[in-house]
């Protein structure tokens, strides 16, 4: 993405939009309200699965009103010998949601999970909600997973007239056996409007729940931004089939936060970005399927096995940076120290063949943020800057430790890419090369390509990007990332998707040895 385009996609997330229809209080998509009649129990917003290991795994529904979570674990979809495990009380304290933590699960096997929600005197329960995972393998299996990111994201939200948000549905036909979310799950700062009218003419409609008719800000201002993209049942039906591993980036928030940010922007009249993202961050856990057991300090970033071959590492680029306008010549922070010395030291102890980097910002492409720099790359050239200084810090380290087969996967700039880095082509020469793949959005507007800083010696060996800023999703330029591991070769193949699941471009890595 030029520069200026960039600056028209942030443009674009700061102005806002009010709608102008709302669905009605009470709804399936207002997820604040409870029932208070003597009805059973409704589970409102499907179930979801992740943070999946190879003994355990995360169950998550939400339910209309307090009752307790149920929930039952089989070998076959009939539930025939289920294990039944009871959650926790579904609440207004938690907007209803809730999680349970199945333990002591047989590695490499799929299983069937069935959810209820009981009233709390036991007189009734819910209908039940199923769906399936399957625990992370410890041997030399295939293993196939997704990743993309950018989820209704600006103005373009749940449009009725084409069925909602096809690409999980594509991305559902793929059968993958796990999802990385690379960030931006909601647009909390992304109102909709009822009808956009595109530059040829077509109108696009949106389907707009009182949540999503202004920024949040409140808790429940927040939850219903989760709780309108569960509106779509093909995301839905996804989640249900495809366990997830999560991580945010800023628009969970606002658009490009970083700690300690004050706002001036007239549409909040909350301006303390701190306050904002406590309430963000809540909701973020309540409705995603996230081990709070796993997440280190309480955030996102924490690690996964999936069997020989595969490790995942996911990173939180968001909680712990410095401001956007800080010298971009200083010595920045992206991941914080202590992220970053668990990054090396994760890298450096990993056994699996390819350690996957789940980053929710890239490396390489400069993102600014007016005339400041929302990510990495500080647009310069020469030495690293600013926050490449840390980035330069953890490829120096895992080059020294002879750290091989580390591939990095991102989202966050709205097109799809395929990046390789080289010292060979770099400002700085101590580190290995990498390639790093791009990919998104899945239901928002398109935009790039971002100019390369060439501090760390990027190509851009593939780009599929739009020819105008902020596309809307009938044009073409929704995608999303699949990544097959041979489980007899250890050969990693990563294929760019469109939204129909078309491969665009593929580029198979052959492993080195340490």
């Amino acid at each position: 993405m030029t520069e200026s385009h960039h600056h028209d996609r942030r443009t674009v997330l700061r102005a806002g939009v009010l709608g102008a229809g709302v669905l009605a209080a009470g709804s399936l998509g207002a997820a604040p309200a409870f029932a208070l009649g003597k009805n059973r129990p409704v589970l409102t917003h499907g179930v979801q699965s992740g943070d999946v290991t190879s003994h355990s795994a995360i169950v998550w529904t939400r339910a209309d009103r307090p009752s307790r979570m149920l929930v039952e674990v089989a070998r076959d979809p009939s539930f025939r010998h289920a294990r039944r495990i009871t959650g926790p009380v579904l609440s207004p304290e938690t907007g209803g949601t809730g999680k349970v933590r199945v333990a002591g699960l047989v590695p490499g096997t799929e299983l069937h999970y069935r959810v209820r929600a009981e009233d709390l005197d036991g007189r009734a329960a819910s209908e039940p909600l199923t769906g399936r995972f399957a625990t992370a393998p410890i041997g030399r299996e295939n293993v196939r997973f997704l990743w993309s990111g950018d989820t209704v994201g600006q103005g373009w939200g749940i449009n009725p007239d084409r069925g909602g948000m096809p690409i999980y549905r594509a991305m559902a036909d793929r059968r993958p056996d796990f999802f990385l979310h690379s960030g931006d799950t909601v647009y909390a700062d992304g109102p909709l409007q009822e009808r956009v009218t595109l530059p040829d003419g077509r109108a696009w409609r949106n389907l707009v729940t009182p949540e999503k008719s202004k920024v949040a800000e409140t808790l429940d201002e927040y939850r219903g931004q989760f709780a309108y993209n569960l509106l779509d049942d093909k995301l839905r039906t996804f989640a249900a089939e495809v366990p997830a591993y999560v991580q945010w980036d800023d628009h969970e928030v606002t658009n490009n936060w970083y700690p300690g940010e004050i706002l001036d922007l007239p549409q909040y009249t909350e301006k303390r970005v701190d306050v904002l993202a406590e309430r963000a961050f809540r909701a973020f856990h309540e409705w995603q399927p996230i081990d709070a057991r796993q997440a280190v300090d309480g955030r996102v970033y924490r690690s996964f096995r999936y069997g020989r071959h595969v490790e995942i590492f996911v990173l939180d680029m968001r909680t712990y940076k410095d401001a956007n306008t800080a010298d971009p010549n200083g010595v920045g922070h992206i991941l914080g120290e202590q992220q970053a010395r668990w990054l090396v030291r994760g890298l450096d102890r990993s056994q699996a063949t390819w350690k996957i980097v789940a980053a929710d910002m890239p490396i390489g492409l400069t993102v600014p943020d007016g005339t400041a720099i929302e990510g990495v790359a500080n647009g310069l050239p020469g030495a690293p800057g600013g926050r490449e200084h840390e980035l330069a810090g953890v490829l120096r380290e895992i080059s020294k430790r002879r750290v091989r087969n580390v591939v990095w996967l991102t989202a966050d700039v709205h097109y799809t890419a395929a990046h390789h880095y080289s010292p060979d082509r770099a400002a700085v020469g101590d580190f290995d090369p990498f390639w790093e793949f791009v990919s998104g959005p899945l239901n928002a507007g398109g935009f790039g390509p971002n100019a390369l800083d060439p501090t760390f010696g990027p190509e851009a060996v593939f780009v599929h990007a739009p020819p105008a800023a902020n596309s809307s999703p009938l044009d073409g330029f929704q995608h999303f990332g699949e990544v097959n591991v041979d489980g007899a070769s250890g050969e990693l193949t990563v294929d760019l998707r469109d939204a129909a699941g078309t491969s665009l471009w593929s580029k198979t890595l052959r492993p080195e040895r340490r």
